[in-house]
């Protein structure tokens, strides 16, 4: 039986002032599939996550999650099944904040919460924080966190609040090569795991992308260069078309490489 997209974005196109940030861009996003967003710097990946959680308003085009299309419906409520996992977050989070409070301010969608968490908020942000191996860290105020215990706790925030769609958005910037090499693998462990929510990592290094992504986007100048199966879109041809430049990248046992001919 066909099965109704997660995401579909119809021919997306974003204008600001004379500048075309989006240009007609079509992206489909089934249940259960988990995706790779790779581009250049400026090539419309920013553009396209801030127009996916409502912080730009599309200037033709059709977004839907789960069905309901951006414009005819509350986005502030559908938007609530997308989690977004970025370092801009970061700022806005107190320094005296501790990780549980952090994690739990995801489930009401509120950074820096003020509200009545309940014991049940509490146990939930435990098991997050501990299922994503930083146990030993709940009651460590934000300040004296790692930049990897800090994308882990802000990775917990998200899934707190249950989402359908969670977009990583360049997870790894700023972790040293042995914190990086763990928190790929704590991500994979993540990824791997049946019932959670399609997974959608942005990333500029092919290194950084683990088994359990099935399928890539390719954006360049604004428009999807190809999207589709990864086995058949992370080609030679097609990085070097997005990246405009001629690159060479082989899938090998560990992982994908890149290299410059």
């Amino acid at each position: 039986m066909p099965t109704d997209p997660l995401l579909r974005v119809t021919d997306l196109t974003l204008r600001r002032g004379r500048k075309t940030l989006l240009r007609r861009l079509n992206w489909t996003v089934l249940p259960g599939e988990n995706w790779v967003i790779m581009g250049p710097n400026g090539g419309g990946k920013t553009s396209l996550l801030r127009s996916l959680v409502g912080f730009l308003t599309p200037s033709s085009g059709d977004i839907q999650l789960h069905g309901k299309t951006y414009g005819e419906t509350d986005w502030r409520e559908v938007r609530r099944s997308i989690a977004l996992v970025s370092a801009s977050l970061q700022p806005h989070i107190p320094g005296g904040e501790p990780a549980v409070e952090t994690v739990i301010s995801g489930i009401y969608d509120q950074l820096d919460f003020w509200g009545a968490a309940t014991p049940a908020d509490f146990r939930r942000a435990k098991k997050l924080l501990r299922q994503l191996g930083v146990g030993e860290i709940i009651d460590r105020e934000w300040a004296y966190l790692s930049q990897g215990e800090r994308q882990r706790v802000l990775i917990a925030r998200a899934l707190a609040a249950a989402p359908s769609l969670l977009i990583l958005d360049e997870p790894c910037a700023g972790l040293d090569p042995v914190a990086r090499a763990d928190f790929l693998e704590s991500m994979e462990a993540m990824v791997g795991q049946t019932g959670g929510p399609a997974i959608v990592l942005v990333t500029h290094h092919v290194e950084e992308i683990t088994a359990s992504f099935d399928h890539v986007l390719l954006i360049a100048a604004g428009s999807a260069v190809a999207a589709g199966p990864i086995r058949q879109t992370l080609t030679s041809a097609l990085l070097s078309r997005t990246f405009g430049r001629a690159v060479r990248v082989r899938r090998q046992a560990d992982g994908w490489r890149l290299q410059l001919p």
